[in-house]
């Protein structure tokens, strides 16, 4: 980060931002729920392949975010992602904390001048708080839930998402390994 703060953006303060996709589909999220004693509830389940993926980076600190919903991952969508990204924050750089899914460190990827990427370690879903958020989705939104088509899937995620203001969006994705600096 030393490098960032000396030269790469200006003397500018980054916005440090982590990144993550959640895929999002009409294959059933089954889960606990209430029901009377002795009854076993019944969850319809229709076995399904679609899927969409919500891209999403999470200022964890302020819960600011940027997202898209976009068809597939692949690098392409990264790319058309990053471009988006850019367009939101013209004047600030932008330090996008990220896995290393190989399509975050693909040849063909095309990072803005004004976006750093920085890589979590392998394997570490733990370390990044968008995960977080995308638990409590699945569990708010998709759990014991059939969708009859991804487009209603995408309104009910949507619907859901633009209810989570900034406050609550910091406190899902707060993770205290990034306060705890001693």
């Amino acid at each position: 980060m030393a490098e960032l703060a000396a030269g790469a953006f200006d003397q500018r303060s980054p916005r440090i931002v982590f990144f993550d996709e959640g895929r999002f589909g009409l294959k059933a999220t089954v889960g606990r729920c209430w029901a009377r004693r002795g009854m076993v509830p019944k969850v319809v389940v229709r076995p399904g392949y679609l899927n969409f993926y919500l891209f999403s980076a999470v200022e964890p600190q302020t819960g600011e975010d940027f997202t898209l919903f976009l068809p597939e991952v692949n690098t392409e969508m990264m790319n058309l992602y990053l471009a988006q990204l850019a367009m939101a924050y013209p004047e600030e750089p932008v330090v996008l904390v990220l896995d290393q899914a190989g399509w975050h460190r693909s040849a063909k990827l095309r990072v803005p001048p004004t976006i750093h990427l920085e890589y979590l370690p392998a394997y570490s879903p733990e370390l990044n708080p968008v995960e977080r958020l995308w638990r409590w989705l699945r569990r708010h939104v998709c759990r014991n839930r059939i969708f009859e088509s991804l487009e209603e899937l995408m309104a009910a995620l949507e619907t859901e998402y633009r209810r989570l203001s900034p406050p609550i969006l910091a406190s899902l994705c707060a993770c205290g390994y990034l306060y705890n600096v001693n």
